[in-house]
């Protein structure tokens, strides 16, 4: 597999596994979203949003933007489930497209992220690599909390490898994504 066939892949698999994970939040009373929980943030509300906001940040940068720290100035932009859920899919399309527009001589390309007081440059595939094991780390612990509620976490892995093509329609047909895009992303 290719750096860039990877990166698509994972840009793929963080949006479907995000779609499922919100499904299964909607559900949800909004007592249930906001309520305190035990994870590094303190709700449902909490680590969602975060998700979202560093998404923004990061995103952001490997477009060439300088949001920073601004992009946190407010910690839950989205207090309702369906406007957060509306949010995080337009960020993960933003994400998939910046990701189906990279090329092999891009990838290790320089990346302006700006800090409080100072720029961090990075490698865009660095970024990248990031970014996803931020995602995934926090849908984890998201995927823990909804475990303390009355809806059952969902399945959020079954999104990389061909055998579980089947697992995934379900996503796949809610977002209108094909699975020879998820298979082949090289090719998209």
């Amino acid at each position: 597999m290719t750096a860039l066939r990877f990166v698509r892949k994972l840009a793929y698999a963080n949006m479907l596994a995000n779609d499922r994970l919100h499904e299964a939040v909607s559900q949800l009373e909004a007592e249930e979203f906001e309520a305190p929980r035990t994870g590094f943030f303190p709700s449902l509300a909490a680590t969602l949003n975060h998700i979202l906001i560093i998404d923004w940040f990061y995103v952001d940068a490997l477009e060439g933007g300088d949001l920073g720290p601004k992009a946190w100035a407010n910690q839950i932009p989205f207090p309702n489930q369906a406007e957060l859920r509306e949010a995080q899919l337009a960020s993960d399309r933003r994400l998939l497209t910046f990701c189906l527009a990279l090329n092999h001589e891009n990838l290790d390309r320089p990346v302006s992220i700006h800090r409080a007081g100072r720029i961090q440059v990075e490698r865009c595939d660095d970024v990248l690599s990031h970014l996803f094991q931020h995602q995934t780390h926090h849908r984890g612990q998201a995927h823990a909390m909804l475990a303390g509620t009355s809806i059952k976490p969902p399945q959020i892995d079954e999104f990389i490898v061909a055998d579980d093509a089947t697992s995934r329609s379900d996503v796949l047909q809610r977002l209108g994504i094909s699975e020879a895009q998820v298979m082949n992303p090289s090719k998209a």
